[in-house]
């Protein structure tokens, strides 16, 4: 029966052609729109965990109590060994230390004497190591207002706005006043490479970029650094994955807990982001069912509307004899046909455009001229698993469910009187 029935929708194009393609549109739809909805939303939560939480976050016992107050006199020692032993134990992650500190900025005028001040908060990474992918996650490239990047040691960024309070361009020197890693005071001189506007307020008050060895020799920590920040490879937040691995590194047996024992956290055990984390998963869920949904309804009148345009071709069957409920199987059973191959069909389209689109993404950045560096220039989408099989609900449930509630009408209505529709 299968294969008769088959047989008849190939070669019949009329029966299964225009179906078809109707199915695979609204599953490459439904597919496309729940990667790009994922990826979009995920999107707010990567430029958080590049700015600042990293999709886990090493710091000592200690740092992680006090993490808002920036207390880098609990900063992790020996860095360099540990990021090894991460790399190691985590391969699958990049691990970037990074320093985040507090001071006072002095800008000199042309005798040497202080001319004006204002204070800073600074972000230390490794800008200046070849290959190094700190300076894409920090948007710094497209941030750039004035001057270069820094190209060697002893050169820092400005935010626009605090560059212009202070009165210096790219070339001047500042100096940077505050506490070393033991409570001492310290001033180190920097050139002032270029200027970056971030997009925040609050932010480009007060921001200095600089390199992290020269910020180490500044505050006087030597292979030490406040924070680790690991992310996953492919880009995308995974807050399982994050939790569990946090989990394993916090219970590994044979280590003495103190002030300054490594731990880590995720970026969903940090702060108020794991509200934020459950919020923007919960939305895109929400997005995702509403569109999910719509796409069903077309689908459902799409198999609704081709089982009463089939009223006169079931006259003809029912007037040479064929059952009513041979007749309504075998509708559904070719509704299932054309539903399979549409929802793979479809599927793979949208699997395709999606792998596009995450790969590349949309260039958004001319719509986006001065957000910067808290905003990425595209916008991508991420491909999950369900997206595999999400299309067929709406492409074979649908369809199938649209065909049966026009079967219906076979049982209600006279043989009679449907053979009339074939005579008409």
């Amino acid at each position: 029966m299968i294969k008769f029935l088959l047989t008849g929708l190939l070669r019949d194009s009329s029966r299964s052609r225009l179906p078809v393609i109707v199915v695979s549109i609204g599953v490459m739809l439904t597919v496309l729109m729940h990667a790009y909805i994922t990826g979009f939303m995920g999107e707010t939560i990567e430029l958080t965990a590049r700015f600042s939480y990293g999709h886990v976050k090493v710091m000592t016992s200690g740092y992680a109590e006090e993490m808002q107050q920036i207390p880098n006199d609990l900063a992790i020692i020996e860095v360099s060994s540990l990021i090894d032993e991460l790399k190691q134990k985590y391969p699958d992650m990049t691990w970037s230390p990074r320093i985040q500190f507090g001071g006072l900025i002095d800008a000199p005028d042309e005798k040497g004497e202080t001319r004006t001040q204002g204070p800073a908060m600074g972000i230390a990474a490794d800008l200046l190591t070849e290959g190094s992918p700190e300076s894409g996650r920090l948007n710094i490239i497209n941030s750039l207002v004035r001057g270069k990047l820094p190209s060697g040691p002893g050169e820092v960024l400005l935010s626009e706005p605090f560059s212009g309070k202070l009165g210096v361009n790219p070339g001047d020197e500042v100096t940077l006043m505050g506490s070393t890693m033991f409570g001492s005071m310290t001033m180190y001189n920097f050139v002032v490479s270029g200027t970056v506007r971030t997009g925040q307020e609050i932010l480009d008050r007060g921001l200095i970029i600089a390199d992290i060895e020269d910020v180490r020799m500044a505050l006087d920590m030597e292979d030490a650094a406040g924070e680790i920040l690991g992310f996953f490879r492919d880009g995308f937040y995974n807050n399982d994955i994050a939790e569990s691995t946090a989990y394993e590194f916090n219970n590994r047996t044979n280590v003495e807990r103190d002030t300054f024992t490594p731990v880590m956290r995720s970026l969903s055990q940090q702060g108020t982001m794991g509200q934020y984390v459950a919020l923007t998963e919960n939305w895109s869920v929400y997005i995702s069912i509403v569109f999910i949904f719509a796409m069903s309804l077309v689908l459902w009148n799409a198999g609704l509307l081709g089982g009463l345009r089939r009223y006169g071709e079931v006259g003809l069957r029912l007037a040479i004899g064929e059952e009513k409920g041979h007749i309504y199987r075998t509708m559904i059973y070719e509704s299932v046909m054309i539903g399979i191959a549409g929802s793979v069909i479809g599927t793979i389209f949208g699997l395709f455009i999606a792998w596009l689109v995450q790969k590349y993404g949309i260039n958004i950045s001319g719509i986006m001229q001065g957000a910067a560096m808290m905003f990425p220039e595209r916008i991508r989408a991420r491909i999950t698993p369900p997206d595999f099989w999400l299309g067929f609900i709406p492409g074979l449930i649908s369809t199938v469910i649209g065909t049966m509630l026009s079967g219906i009408g076979i049982y209600k209505r006279q043989t009679a009187t449907l053979f009339k529709e074939l005579e008409a």
